[in-house]
């Protein structure tokens, strides 16, 4: 389906705006639509509860995705903007996390950090649901990104944003783009949402096979044994069952005191390895860090040896191995595997199947961690050596094979993604001319992806 343009356009006058169907009018935002109206004031009840809404809660592609629920004597201080229905919320702190959304139907209660910027239509003027698309046009997005100030928190100022120019068709016109952009952006985001469910099948696809892999090995048709592991059940009846602390020295890292004088780094460092950077990705490697230790702060812990089998055990993402390409340290939220007896990536892809079970055996609640015992003490299934080597081939194989498919379904996802957001530019613009549109006949079901074409933009 292609869409025509319109019969006349005239130069907006703005650059990054570009050309305009020509009978429609462009005026600053605060022509059109007031900003930050209500606020709940400081006399309200103690005892009231408001559904409180911060950036985390915000993003361009789902709109508002929670709130946190407060007595109003218990909520942040910022917890102040008002809300209903029509509104739109502009984040203008950190305005690179593209933290917009339209308020569709909110709770009365609904409320809105100040950092927000609430633009709200005005009657008669801006409809809602066109003003929710608008603000999260490219063009407008990269306008206010482009006008914060600030390094580290770039901000822009809400004066300063509702000064910005927009295009404003008839009202009716209005209605009829959002209604569009409604059928079409539904249909975009049906897709999106099969191609991510498609990756995690297949994440969770790839660990139940490698999963077998290091526990029942390659042949099916060997005889198998109790290993006597409840957790790890049958193993083939040639394999042991050891435990970490019987086949390696587990050792935690150290996080060593300050060094103090900063003229001791004169380019001698070491690599310091942390749980960010062992858990940031799935890589089997890890081959640098962005952090450092001075050597004197170095020789005050442990220096782990190139080779060294790793495991992060502490906080929310303990559980997850690499192997080191270099010497380094690595402060206290990480254990390694010193001269360890069984093959560093078996025992790497082993410990990856494992990490959700680690995660339940770990101690404490605010933050969790998995003591050296506990390690020493995982049971481990090890094969003959010549077995050990055909399963990491295996293994190795099977993981390409599954991040192809999930780099193809990724592309498919970032590829809907830049279609739903030209898509909206064009409507918003008038680069397209859908007032004549209507939803085609025979409306197929949410989910169903046969014989579906998208929305080819003139």
């Amino acid at each position: 389906m292609s869409f025509p343009k319109y019969p006349a356009y005239k130069d907006s006058g703005v650059e990054w705006l570009g050309e305009v169907p020509a009978h429609w009018s462009i005026t600053p935002l605060k022509f059109s639509a007031s900003c930050n109206d209500t606020v709940l004031p400081e006399s309200t009840d103690d005892d009231y509860e408001i559904e409180y809404v911060e950036i985390s809660d915000v993003n361009e592609m789902s709109g508002i995705t929670g709130s946190a629920s407060y007595k109003f004597s218990d909520a942040p201080s910022r917890a102040r903007r008002m809300l209903q229905d029509g509104d739109v919320l502009i984040s203008t702190v950190r305005t690179y996390l593209r933290a917009i959304a339209p308020v569709v139907n909110p709770p009365e209660n609904l409320i809105a950090s100040t950092g927000f910027a609430v633009v709200r239509p005005r009657k008669g003027i801006l409809d809602g649901a066109f003003l929710g698309y608008l603000l999260r046009a490219e063009w407008w997005i990269s306008e206010v990104i482009a006008r914060s100030v600030g390094v580290s928190y770039p901000a822009i100022n809400a004066s300063d944003l509702i000064g910005l120019n927009i295009p404003v068709p008839a009202l009716q016109e209005q209605t009829q783009i959002a209604r569009f952009l409604d059928h079409e952006t539904a249909r975009i985001d049906a897709l999106i949402e099969e191609q991510q469910r498609l990756i995690e099948l297949l994440k969770e696809k790839r660990q139940a096979v490698i999963s077998h892999a290091v526990t029942k090995g390659l042949d099916p048709t060997v005889p198998m044994k109790d290993s006597g592991v409840e957790w790890l059940g049958e193993v083939p009846a040639h394999w042991e069952v050891s435990k970490f602390g019987y086949i390696s020295a587990v050792v935690r890292g150290g996080s060593p005191r300050p060094a103090g004088d900063p003229e001791l780094f004169n380019g001698d460092y070491s690599p310091w390895v942390t749980v960010a950077e062992i858990t940031k990705d799935e890589e089997i490697y890890l081959s640098e860090t962005e952090t450092f230790l001075t050597r004197k702060g170095s020789v005050q812990c442990r220096v782990f040896s190139k080779g060294t089998l790793l495991l992060s055990n502490s906080g929310a993402t303990l559980g997850v191995p690499k192997i080191l390409t270099m010497n380094a340290n690595a402060n206290d939220g990480v254990v390694g595997f010193e001269n360890i007896s069984l093959d560093k990536e078996y025992s790497y892809f082993y410990l990856s199947t494992l990490t959700q079970g680690l995660r339940e055996r770990a101690a404490g609640s605010g933050q969790p961690n998995l003591n050296t015992d506990i390690i020493k003490s995982i049971d481990v299934p090890i094969p003959p050596q010549p077995e050990v080597a055909e399963i990491v081939v295996a293994v190795k194989k099977l993981r390409e094979q599954f991040h192809s498919l999930s780099k193809t379904a990724a592309d498919g996802v970032r590829l809907l993604q830049e279609r739903r957001s030209a898509l909206i530019s064009a409507a918003v613009t008038g680069k397209i001319d859908v007032r004549n549109w209507q939803p085609p006949a025979g409306q197929y079901p949410a989910g169903d992806t046969q014989n579906r074409t998208e929305p080819e933009v003139a």
